[in-house]
């Protein structure tokens, strides 16, 4: 394959539903506290959706500041990258509601399922076809709706206190130069262990796709065997790192910021540490807004700019690990 381009990342924006909910929150609908979601998972409020928001209408509205900020005028973007594991039906796919919804007709419009690593995944994507000359204007959506598929309960404690809704979107063209272009990308996937992190119903495996008795049994719900996840993901992610690392001969201290999936905060502080990174150039969002899965990273990646973390030129390092089970970095001179 001839290269003819090298890529780069444009703008970022995001969008959050309207209704925040505390730890507090679900305390009074499970049995859980404060404390024990923060000690656990670093996590004190999420936001979740209301009635007529959905992911579609998240992602639009995500794409549309992206867009505003990297100075692209809609019409100009000729392919949209979805990336979810909480499409908003079973199909079609909801990169299409994404396209209407922003008074685009024609242009191809595909969507992925690598959960929390499908915005890298869809990094990936976006710069190949950069650069084979196939697409200018790329917009990548990673958009989530959680909330209404959760076990609000304490059965589902352990899984429902991480998550939350959101979108966040970048807007990929074409470097003019290498000082700001996306180095490389590195993904990864391993099914072997693929039940540890998966909601088994519906399912076109089973027949019929759900039952009653499947539903009492609460298989329609997320389940997580949270300590090996644990485990996957603090060895999976440093090793993407390194990779990433080696191919572009970089040294730590290159890095000016990483920016990890946010699924647990404890899982990024020990990859941190595990590699040497020094605290301040890690930043973390899962605070404030949960797991919101392939919508982490760019929602993560917008408020590092927000708050004056990130600025135009720095080396970026994208880090993530989901189910599948999948993983992969990807480097980037923003």
């Amino acid at each position: 394959m001839t290269v003819t381009h090298r890529s780069r990342i444009l703008g970022v924006g995001m969008a959050l539903p309207k209704n925040v909910v505390t730890n507090h929150d679900l305390a009074k609908k499970m049995e859980t506290s404060h404390e024990w979601i923060v000690e656990r998972t670093g996590i004190e409020t999420r936001y979740w959706v209301e009635p007529g928001e959905t992911g579609a209408s998240m992602g639009a509205e995500a794409a549309k500041e992206a867009l505003a900020n990297a100075s692209v005028d809609v019409k100009d973007v000729d392919l949209i990258i979805y990336a979810t594991l909480s499409p908003d039906f079973n199909f079609p796919g909801t990169g299409v509601f994404v396209q209407r919804a922003l008074g685009l007709r024609d242009i191809p419009c595909l969507d992925i399922r690598q959960q929390c690593t499908g915005f890298i995944y869809g990094l990936s994507i976006a710069d190949a076809y950069i650069r084979t000359g196939m697409f200018k204007n790329i917009l990548l959506i990673g958009s989530e709706v959680h909330s209404t598929g959760l076990d609000v309960s304490t059965s589902g404690r352990d899984v429902t206190v991480l998550f939350g809704d959101g979108a966040g979107a970048v807007v990929i063209g074409r470097a003019t130069d290498d000082k700001h272009m996306i180095l490389s990308t590195h993904i990864h996937a391993d099914g072997a262990d693929a039940e540890i992190l998966w909601t088994e119903y519906p399912a076109s495996a089973r027949h019929p796709r759900i039952s009653a008795e499947a539903m009492a049994e609460r298989k329609h719900y997320p389940t997580m065997e949270g300590k090996r996840v644990f485990k996957h993901a603090v060895t999976k992610m440093p090793a993407s790192i390194m990779e990433g690392m080696v191919t572009n001969n970089l040294k730590l201290t290159d890095i000016d910021m990483m920016i990890p999936h946010q699924a647990n905060l404890r899982i990024n502080q020990m990859v941190g540490q595990m590699i040497g990174l020094p605290p301040e150039k890690m930043h973390n969002t899962i605070m404030k807004w949960g797991n919101t899965t392939a919508a982490s990273i760019p929602m993560c990646f917008y408020d590092a700019i927000k708050v004056g973390k990130v600025k135009q030129g720095d080396l970026i390092c994208f880090v993530a690990f989901g189910a599948g089970l999948t993983w992969g970095s990807a480097f980037v001179r923003f």
